[in-house]
């Protein structure tokens, strides 16, 4: 009987370690492609085509040298704006948005905690007590030979714990973590895209109310103007030297005048919504100083065309998005490999208390199981080929996104140059607006000329001034654009690795806000 039982445990021992080393053997093994980011090429280069650079005869903005130079940090300052300075401040901790993209990217971190939990066996423990009573006309033969008469009750307690661990042996576990690494760092990409997004849409509605402001500063000069005119036009009316035609038109300009610089604070108004909404703010409760637009854009650095990839989230994003979908492929092929199953349950079972957790009330039974799929009608094939397409389709979406952001450079260098060159003909003009109006104004004083001469270089001056300064916003909106094609002041090194991203958070991170 001992020699039996010794051989029992051995073979038992013997089993323990095959399975146990054959765990080890397979679990070094991981099926599914190797990851490999996709090359692109990127312009040789020195210069992007738009650059000022690139043109001899350009005037006005220029680019920063050297070119290789790049925007670190709060690339907002450059501008040279306290105020905007402090509004981007607030928005980095208020902003409702960037919020919400953090909050997903803590979600997404702890995703891959719930994935890595799947290298370890689960343990279930269940107590349970039970009474049981059989009909009157029963018997039931006990343990040692009693016989228990229907109609008695009896307890039953139970403490069984069940022990079950799926071994990695193809990498399922492994890819999936993989999944959700990678997923985590798209978030964080799409974090920072939406960061960036936040800030560059800050500056541009905080440039768009001052060039308001300095449109309406142009409004209530006209309007000082007109009513200028209208009190030399009243004395030349009373005088008998002009008609009441001329006085009528006069006062139509006046008060049109009066209307166009009240309507412009609407635009205000929302502006300044606007950018209350972006800092969290409620509308109602802040107000922005009147204050008009005097900046010129910066000397931009735009580093080389080949620095790109290496500048935006977006493309960042779109990357790491093919890595994971290469992960979800690894995925689907390992379902095509057995699964392991080791599971042991044991614990406790006895119809006394007293005797509840006693040596001989003990149970067990372990041992592995092994299930392989055999049929499925061509479901898992279906499955990888769709993995395969996803991945597919990822790749083109990397690619239009690098191909997005190197026209949105050119396109936003370009607007910047050629605006810079349209200021300066329209600052030319509204000078010579300016005398124009003031010569026929002498003139229409003496008599020289009729009003409707007067009107026309009234008009004049208006336009061009209202044109000089929507091409001044225009040209600060489209620098605050070319900042953010550029990636703003991030870095792809700023991306945290897989270790980084699969730590731990902060308590802090972890708690419900109110």
């Amino acid at each position: 009987m001992r020699r039996n039982m010794r051989a029992l445990r051995g073979t038992r021992n013997v089993l323990s370690v095959t399975v146990a080393a054959l765990c080890l053997a397979l679990s070094a093994c991981i099926v599914g492609p190797k990851y490999q980011p996709p090359a692109i090429a990127t312009p040789s280069v020195p210069n992007y085509k738009e650059s000022p650079l690139n043109f001899s005869d350009a005037n006005g903005w220029k680019v920063a040298q050297p070119q290789d130079a790049m925007l670190r940090g709060n690339w907002w300052e450059i501008f040279h704006e306290p105020e905007l300075n402090e509004l981007e401040r607030q928005l980095n901790i208020d902003n409702q948005n960037i919020k919400q993209a953090f909050e997903n990217y803590m979600a997404a971190r702890a995703q891959i905690r719930e994935a890595h939990a799947q290298y370890y066996p689960t343990v279930t423990v269940s107590p349970g007590i039970s009474l049981s009573r059989s009909g009157g006309g029963t018997t039931t033969v006990a343990a040692g030979g009693a016989v228990a008469v229907g109609g008695s009750v009896q307890s039953q307690f139970s403490a069984p714990i069940d022990i079950s661990w799926a071994p990695d042996l193809f990498g399922r576990v492994r890819n999936t973590v993989r999944e959700f690494q990678f997923a985590a760092q798209v978030s964080v990409a799409d974090l920072e895209n939406e960061r960036l997004l936040e800030q560059a849409t800050l500056a541009q509605t905080y440039f768009e109310i001052r060039g308001q402001d300095a449109l309406q500063q142009v409004l209530d000069e006209t309007v000082k103007a007109d009513a200028s005119v209208l009190e030399v036009t009243q004395g030349l009316y009373d005088t008998g030297l002009d008609n009441q035609v001329s006085l009528e038109q006069a006062k139509q300009t006046l008060e049109s005048a009066r209307a166009t610089a009240i309507n412009a604070q609407i635009a205000r108004a929302q502006y300044e919504h606007a950018i209350a909404s972006l800092l969290g703010k409620n509308a109602t409760d802040f107000k922005v100083p009147q204050r008009p637009l005097v900046t010129a854009p910066p000397a931009i650095p735009t580093g080389t065309p080949s620095q790109l990839l290496e500048r935006r989230p977006d493309i960042a994003a779109a990357e790491r998005q093919m890595a994971e979908a290469n992960a979800v492929i690894g995925i689907g092929q390992a379902a095509f490999y057995p699964t392991l199953t080791l599971s042991a349950d044991g614990g406790f079972n006895s119809s006394s208390l007293l005797r509840w957790f006693s040596w001989p009330s003990r149970f067990f039974s372990i041992g592995p199981t092994i299930s392989e799929t055999v049929f499925d009608a061509g479901l898992r094939r279906a499955t990888v080929d769709q993995y395969i397409a996803v991945y597919n389709a990822d790749l083109a979406s990397y690619r239009q996104t690098v191909l997005t952001a190197f026209q949105q450079v050119e396109d936003y260098l370009a607007e910047t140059r050629i605006l810079s060159e349209q200021i300066q003909q329209a600052q030319a003009a509204t000078h010579s607006a300016e005398l124009a109006f003031e010569l026929e104004k002498s003139r229409y004083q003496l008599g020289l000329d009729p009003y409707v001469t007067l009107l026309t270089t009234q008009t004049a001056l208006l336009a061009t001034r209202q044109s000089l300064v929507s091409a001044q916003v225009q040209q600060m909106d489209s620098a605050v654009l070319l900042v953010e094609a550029l990636g703003g002041g991030w870095d792809k090194a700023d991306l945290p690795t897989l270790k980084q991203v699969s730590e731990k958070p902060p308590e802090s991170d972890r708690k419900i806000q109110h």
